[in-house]
């Protein structure tokens, strides 16, 4: 796995140096881990660019879960409206700041268990924030995740929920943290969905899909 990652991160500098991923972005050390839930909830359907400038957006207003807890939804609807599912996420995120506040005195949950019991949030989202807020060693697989892992012959896997539970059998836990943030730009710059570019990708030798693709 430290090859491939590395390969991964080779590949992408050697083009062009990627963007820091959304969540990677918006963690900071005032609103720490509850900016991260929040973001995940929000990222779903929606692209890094856009997530990142309403997350801070809605941040500057809203400094920590009693604040969010408080607002009306209508005001956190004209602040996130750019995003996808905009209704229904502004009502999601204040009843989650609402449970953070309440039950959890203002501080996110650290464990898988607890966090999927907030209403929104399943597995990739509570992975994303043990790994994004905490540097707890999870794997959250989203669709770039689990399309690399099968092109790569990683796994042989239907959905994201089997993939997470083949990667977390066959690789090592200390690579687990940096799977996603690497995975994640690498399907957005180079091995995207249509039209991977396999012509300068560096770790095509442990590939499934370039083999296949290049069988004569």
């Amino acid at each position: 796995m430290k090859r491939i990652l590395t390969g991964m991160t080779n590949t992408m500098n050697a083009v062009k140096p990627p963007r820091i991923t959304a969540l990677r972005d918006l963690h900071n050390a005032e609103t720490g881990p509850f900016s991260i839930l929040i973001g995940t909830i929000l990222s779903a359907r929606t692209k890094d660019e856009t997530t990142t400038k309403a997350v801070k957006a809605l941040f500057l207003k809203y400094k920590n879960p009693e604040d969010l807890a408080n607002a009306k939804i209508k005001d956190v609807e004209k602040i996130i409206r750019s995003i996808g599912f905009f209704h229904v996420k502004s009502k999601r995120i204040v009843e989650v700041a609402k449970i953070i506040h309440q039950k959890y005195k203002d501080k996110v949950p650290e464990d898988l268990d607890t966090l999927v019991q907030l209403p929104g949030v399943g597995r990739k989202t509570a992975n994303c924030v043990l790994v994004y807020a905490f540097e707890k060693p999870a794997i959250p697989v989203d669709i770039h995740v689990h399309r690399i892992s099968n092109r790569l012959g990683l796994v042989d896997t239907k959905n994201p929920e089997d993939t997470e539970q083949e990667l977390m059998k066959k690789i090592d836990k200390k690579y687990w943290i940096d799977i996603n943030d690497t995975f994640v730009m690498y399907g957005q710059n180079i091995c995207k969905p249509i039209s991977p570019m396999c012509d300068v990708c560096k770790i095509t030798k442990s590939c499934k899909y370039y083999k296949t693709k290049n069988v004569s």
